[in-house]
């Protein structure tokens, strides 16, 4: 049996998708995050099969570096990239939904704590949310 080559995760700054996530977090009203401390990376050849990723600065890195919270959105450049805008507007909700409410670093699990509601119904609201902005809109 061969064993798969490794190849080098290649990662590239995003304007495009900073724009749009913007744009989202705007549209949609989400005034607990700073747009500011969101980076936006484009990455390809992962092995991962997610279309996209978030990542958090959790508090243990916010105090070695002395930095405030921040998150970070990768899109997965051959998923993401085929997908429709509607679908990739789909998508960083999905990411952005991982964001918590006080902004602190950490993220929001998938799964379902006593009395909290589900994070999928979440995600749900949000992009309904927002396919009523977009209606508005045009």
């Amino acid at each position: 049996m061969r064993r798969k080559k490794w190849v080098r995760v290649d990662w590239k700054s995003a304007p495009d998708i900073k724009k749009r996530v913007i744009y989202l977090i705007k549209s949609l009203g989400l005034d607990w995050i700073t747009p500011s401390s969101i980076y936006h990376f484009r990455s390809s050849y992962s092995s991962s099969r997610a279309y996209a990723r978030i990542w958090g600065l959790s508090k243990v890195w916010q105090l070695a570096l002395n930095q405030k919270p921040a998150y970070i959105i990768e899109v997965l450049s051959e998923k993401f990239d085929k997908l429709s805008d509607r679908e990739k507007d789909k998508v960083l909700l999905h990411e952005i939904a991982h964001i918590p409410k006080n902004f602190s670093g950490s993220l929001l699990p998938h799964v379902r704590r006593r009395g909290k509601r589900n994070f999928h119904d979440r995600v749900e609201e949000l992009f309904a949310q927002y396919l009523r902005s977009a209606k508005h809109a045009g």
